[in-house]
């Protein structure tokens, strides 16, 4: 029985964006809501970024669990795991899971988060290809990797490489299948994704650059690929890592706005009043995010509009990607490219000692960062590009990092080598 005063509020998703927004209406208003989570994975809220971790090896799956099932049982929260929505009844504001439970709400949240891009190539639903998304997942590669020899990967963005890397830690012959000339094309330049890897190779991964998968090969089970050139490369496992789509089924069945995402405004509520959404699942302006800092903006402004702040608004913060491999360090932020030839580029490249940094400059604004080999400086790039910072008076130190920028002294910076 509901309790006076409470409304019904019900969680469809039990990820990262969804669970942060439980965890910041609790600290604003812990007895706002009664509060009932979904989740289709059999297990409480985890952080997925460490996935990557886990499968190298590095951390056990105890260890990524963000809210444990007492977290849950202590601040009251009904968590229904390993039963995902079905439907949505917006006219009894009733949602209906897999195994037929019924709940009604009040309000209602959407964090379905997103789904594997699956290539449409022959081969690809076979046993033995996998994609890289969630705890099953990675524990069919572990399994793959303790049976098999070779593994082959689809895609060289973030995830394939962190894929490589992981089953590689595993005792796997590792080859990435990259459709693109450069690795990470969204997050890096040219320069940068070629010390990537050259360093990557220097660890027995391999690659095929501009490498179009045809087919995966294979009867009863994935043995393989073949490229468009006619190439066919034997493996014991497949992983699809080529990008994600924002999970919209449910919400496209409920006749909720949709385009890529499901549409919401400036307050993350949807073209139905009573619903919210957050997360991957979402599209904000023509945007969907897949990045951690933009998710969590969207969780604080909406547990803020759910306990009633008229004034919060979802304004997605400056984006920045990096690589999760020991001891590569990756860091991007920002345009990649000069928009117009006003722009200014500042270039520091050690090939020898795998460094580089490329800093972009327009109107005196740092719009745009790409380190690597040396990121400390990666979180105050960022900073000032989030806050539209003036360089002007730091423009010939920039590229030196924050230690030189804001604590040089005139004489020192009359003896600083040139950035160009």
């Amino acid at each position: 029985m509901l309790a006076p005063g409470k409304e019904r509020l019900v969680v469809v998703g039990n990820g990262m964006a969804g669970m942060r927004t439980v965890e910041q209406l609790l600290a604003r208003a812990p007895s706002r809501y009664e509060l009932t989570v979904f989740g289709a994975e059999p297990y409480p809220n985890y952080n997925r970024i460490l996935l990557s971790s886990v499968l190298a090896g590095e951390t056990a799956l105890d260890q990524i669990v963000i809210h444990p099932r007492s977290w849950y049982a202590r601040h009251r929260v009904r968590l229904i795991e390993g039963d995902p929505v079905i439907a949505i009844d917006r006219a009894a504001k009733t949602v209906v899971s897999a195994a037929g439970v019924v709940i009604q709400y009040d309000k209602l949240l959407l964090a379905t988060g997103s789904k594997p891009l699956t290539p449409p190539i022959p081969g690809v639903h076979l046993p033995g290809v996998c994609a890289f998304r969630d705890i099953a997942d990675v524990e069919r590669m572990v399994e793959a990797a303790r049976i098999g020899r070779r593994a082959k990967v689809i895609g060289g963005g973030l995830l394939g490489l962190e894929a490589a890397w992981g089953l590689k830690r595993r005792g796997m012959d590792v080859t990435v299948v990259h459709l693109m000339p450069t690795l990470m094309e969204r997050q890096l330049d040219t320069a940068a994704a070629a010390l990537l890897q050259r360093d990557l190779e220097k660890r027995g991964i391999a690659f095929f650059t501009d490498g179009q998968t045809e087919e995966v090969l294979g009867g009863e089970r994935g043995q393989g690929v073949r490229l468009s050139d006619g190439r066919e490369l034997p493996a014991d496992l497949v992983v699809l890592a080529i990008g994600i789509r924002p999970n919209i089924d449910l919400a496209r069945n409920a006749g909720l706005d949709l385009n890529r995402g499901i549409l919401v405004g400036d307050d993350l509520r949807t073209s139905d009043p009573a619903i919210y959404a957050v997360g991957e699942c979402v599209e904000h302006n023509g945007q969907v995010y897949g990045l951690i800092a933009p998710l969590w903006e969207q969780a604080n402004v909406c547990a803020a509009r759910l306990v009633g702040d008229g004034q919060a608004a979802f304004n997605p913060p400056s984006l920045f990607a990096s690589l999760k491999i020991t001891g590569i360090d990756v860091f991007s932020a920002g345009a990649l490219a000069a928009a117009d030839p006003a722009d200014e580029e500042i270039t520091l490249h050690d090939a020898n000692g795998g460094v580089y940094k490329r800093l972009i400059l327009r109107k005196d604004r740092l719009v745009g960062a790409v380190l690597y080999g040396a990121v400390a400086d990666g979180p105050w790039y960022t900073q000032l590009m989030r806050e539209g910072t003036n360089v002007a008076a730091l423009r010939d130190r920039l590229a030196f990092g924050r230690a030189y920028a804001e604590g040089c002294s005139a004489a020192d910076i009359a003896i600083l080598p040139e950035a160009a």
